[in-house]
This record gives structure tokens, sequence and C-alpha cells, in this order.
């Protein structure tokens, strides 16, 4: 190897820099812009365009558990950006819509980091689909985030215990029989 090449390591180490940066950048704009994080901005589009959904639908929707959607909709709710109600037929039920003003700043808000990436993506065949996703889940076996729960979308605010889980090794879904702990 030639002393002036760069290490794949070292390029390897600068890409996923990048990719960080990227999303922590977004993230900070959000902030900064719109006073929303990642998961609040996917929430509010998901509520506007349904204009009225349960919180359940909500969670599973945007792949979180049902306390990080109650916490994500409680500091929505404070800002007067969306309202709940309780059902009708079932009172344990509650349903969330948007308000004008969250109407108004998601006239404004930018897309989803991953929106850009997600269009991209469909563009390539499938196997370099298939390659990037098998790189990418090495990388995080690599890094010792192969056990991490995730969501599907990028974002980089402040984790709740609710929302982090780590999958029980012993008893990991991918054997069989496995649960995950969260909090952990």
């Amino acid at each position: 190897m030639v002393d002036t090449e760069i290490k794949y390591s070292d390029q390897v180490i600068v890409a996923l820099r990048r990719i960080m940066r990227a999303i922590d950048l977004h993230s900070r704009r959000l902030v900064q812009d719109y006073s929303l994080t990642g998961p609040q901005l996917l929430l509010l589009q998901s509520i506007m365009k349904n204009r009225e959904t349960s919180l359940g639908e909500l969670a599973k929707t945007a792949s979180l558990s049902n306390a990080t959607v109650t916490g994500i909709i409680d500091r929505l709710e404070r800002r007067g950006l969306v309202e709940r109600r309780r059902g009708s037929r079932d009172r344990r039920q509650v349903f969330v819509r948007g308000t004008e003003s969250a109407r108004k700043i998601l006239e404004n808000a930018p897309p989803l980091l991953q929106e850009k990436f997600l269009a991209e993506f469909s563009n390539l065949d499938e196997s370099e689909k298939t390659q990037i996703l098998n790189s990418l889940n090495r990388i995080a076996l690599m890094m010792g985030a192969d056990k991490l729960d995730a969501s599907p979308f990028l974002s980089s605010h402040p984790l709740e215990a609710s929302e982090i889980t780590v999958i029980d090794e012993q008893n990991d879904p991918d054997e069989g029989n496995g649960s995950a702990k969260e909090g952990n």
C-alpha cells in the first residue's frame, strides 16, 4: 500500500462521519428553524395526512413504541400543534388531530432527510440495494450496534429511555423465541 493513499478504513470512517454529520445538521436545522425534532415532524406529517389517527396507529406507522409516541404527542400538544380526543365507543382509545398551527408549520417545513435518500435508493437495482443493506448491517455489527432497535427515519434527537431497545442475546428473536428488553 502506498503511504500517500488514504487507507480504506479511514475512507469508511470519513463516509460514516459524513452521514452522521448530514443527519445531525438536518436535525439541528429542524430544531432551530421549526422547534421540531425529526420524529415530531414525522408524526405531524402522518397526523395531517390522515386528518385524525389513533396513538396506536401512529406508533405502528412510525415504528416507535407507544410510550415514545405518547411523549412526542404530549410535547406537540403543549405547543398547540395537536389535539387529542377520546374514542366515542371506547373511551380508552385516544385519537389525535393536527391544528391550524401544525398545518402552517408543515407548509414551510423541509422534507424529512430520508425522503431524498429513499428517492435515490429506489432507483438502484436489486443487487445494489442488497449490497448496501448487507454492508450497513455488517458495519452495525462491527460497531456493536446490531442489537439496537431503530425506527426507519433519520434523526439525531436525544433518545429517551422509552426509545432504546436492546435485543436480549439469550432470547434473540432471530433464534425463534426471543423478547426485547427496553431501557438498556
